[in-house]
């Protein structure tokens, strides 16, 4: 186990700062939306009703127990500094550093087994080299739906599963669906990028990386970004930047809306195909997206989009983005093209 190096308050603000951030992200029952001056609006409006009513549920769940709220915060931090006491020897004590503090040099001291996610300027790289070399790509997300849905039946009983992922009908499977486990749990293991969470929240990375083991996917083997990359794409930019110029196949429920904002903003859309109605819907999609002439492929199906964008480019060698949310943000206005 590594040694746990302390350093002296005075040679940490930056550290404290970046903790103090993050308690502050911790407060709100979403997310942290992507910097930008439209980005709380983009992030928030991504979300329709249905969608919102199993996040924030799950999600404020997920620390109620810490009650991180108000008056809880003084809870946190007893909680916190009553595990530091379990890893002192008796009769030790660390008098002169804060929990924030111990806490940062732990991380540090973990620095050789930090694992990187691809950032938007190397996720955007490697999708405009895979366009302009007509290689294969598939950029996939895993959001809290994908991860509820490989927790059942192997992390979460499938009670638990429904109790928690009130919104996986809408997003594409009814509880028990192991057929769909296991295909998203191969569509994982072959997309050539995978978005997990950053948030280590109940229901988002300790249960991404329990649900890829207990499912046989090695996560050191995957290709790792943000499950919130598509945000991230475009806010930097590079979303036009990357569509500009290419036939775009747009999928999704929300097809024929998307394709017409994006013809409306330059983009050549030269085919859509909707509805998706789900994972079972899968297959008949995939016949429809074949007869398609198209470079890359915007894919909004909920859960289904992570099986459709792994098998446009296993199966047809294209290029597919899943696209989620950010479809609704653009169409409701509150993600202006560029």
């Amino acid at each position: 186990m590594p040694r746990l190096v302390l350093r002296k308050k005075k040679t940490l603000p930056k550290r404290k700062v970046k903790v103090r951030i993050r308690r502050k992200a911790l407060r709100k029952p979403r997310v942290v939306p992507p910097a930008g001056p439209v980005g709380g609006d983009l992030y928030n409006g991504g979300y329709d009703d249905g969608y919102n009513k199993g996040f924030n549920k799950g999600h404020e769940e997920g620390y109620q127990q810490g009650k991180y709220d108000g008056e809880g915060r003084n809870e946190w931090r007893d909680g916190v500094d009553g595990l530091i006491d379990t890893f002192l020897p008796e009769y030790e004590i660390l008098p002169d550093f804060t929990a924030e503090q111990i806490l940062a040099a732990g991380v540090e001291s973990l620095r050789p087994q930090w694992r990187h996610l691809l950032n938007p300027d190397e996720i955007a790289g490697r999708i405009l080299h895979a366009l302009d070399t007509r290689t294969p790509f598939s950029l996939v997300r895993v959001g809290d739906g994908e991860v509820l849905a490989l927790a059942q039946g192997t992390v979460l009983s499938v009670e638990q599963v429904r109790e928690q992922g009130s919104f996986l009908g809408y997003a594409g499977i009814d509880v028990p669906d192991y057929e769909a486990r296991d295909q998203l749990k191969e569509a994982i293991r072959q997309a050539s990028v995978v978005g997990i969470p950053k948030l280590r929240v109940r229901n988002f990375q300790p249960l991404a990386l329990s649900s890829f083991k207990a499912n046989g996917i090695d996560h050191g083997s995957l290709t790792l970004t943000d499950s919130l990359i598509n945000y991230y794409l475009y806010q930097t930019g590079y979303m036009s930047r990357i569509l500009r110029g290419r036939r775009v196949l747009i999928a999704g429920k929300l097809g024929e809306p998307l394709a017409d904002y994006m013809r409306t903003n330059g983009i050549n859309v030269t085919a859509v195909v909707s509805p998706v109605e789900g994972v079972k819907d899968v297959p008949r999609v995939m016949e429809e997206i074949a007869a398609r002439d198209f470079d890359i492929a915007l894919v909004a199906a909920g859960i289904a989009a992570v099986l459709i964008s792994q098998r446009i480019a296993t199966q047809l060698g294209k290029v597919a983005i899943d696209f989620g949310h950010l479809a609704n943000a653009m169409i409701n206005g509150e993600a202006p093209f560029k």
